[in-house]
């Protein structure tokens, strides 16, 4: 179907699916800013408005020229649908971020216990590091008590069977 034909929809389902529709590679830019125009103007509640943004979002990523594009699209609108579009950009972002953040935690927080079962119990099998790193932040935090009571690497395999 042709995305032109659901641009006067007051529909967020229409909204959203306008992302996945047949879209010439030039007018990406274009879908995208109307997605979010249209879904600008539906005034959802936050959860709705973020879940449908955020299928625009992954169906229809832009290039960092397609990007300059969106924004020129963008710019051609009225200022409080700019705000509006603006705010449903914005809350991308910081998801992003917060997702980045609890990525960063996690991995420092692997690092820390691979290094200390490396000095408790020397050089571990590659295959154990990758399940170590695979386990939720949760179960790291709890790998980092029980190694203390690790004495053989046994233990450390031991613990992760359980820990499945």
């Amino acid at each position: 179907m042709n995305w032109r034909d659901f641009l006067q929809q007051r529909n967020p389902v229409a909204a959203a699916l306008m992302a996945k529709m047949r879209i010439a590679p030039q007018d990406r830019p274009k879908v995208k800013a109307e997605c979010l125009r249209l879904l600008a103007t539906l005034r959802l509640d936050p959860a709705r408005m973020q879940l449908i943004s955020g299928f625009v979002d992954t169906y229809l990523k832009l290039n960092t020229a397609e990007e300059q594009t969106f924004q020129a699209e963008i710019d051609k609108l009225g200022l409080s649908e700019q705000e509006q579009i603006m705010e449903i950009v914005t809350s991308w972002m910081e998801e992003g971020i917060q997702q980045g953040i609890q990525q960063g935690i996690q991995q420092g927080e692997v690092s820390i216990i691979l290094r200390q079962l490396h000095r408790r119990l020397g050089q571990l099998d590659p295959q154990l590091e990758v399940q170590i790193r695979n386990l939720s932040i949760q179960q790291v935090e709890e790998l980092g008590e029980a190694l203390l009571d690790f004495s053989t690497e046994t233990d450390l395999v031991n613990w992760l069977n359980q820990a499945r």
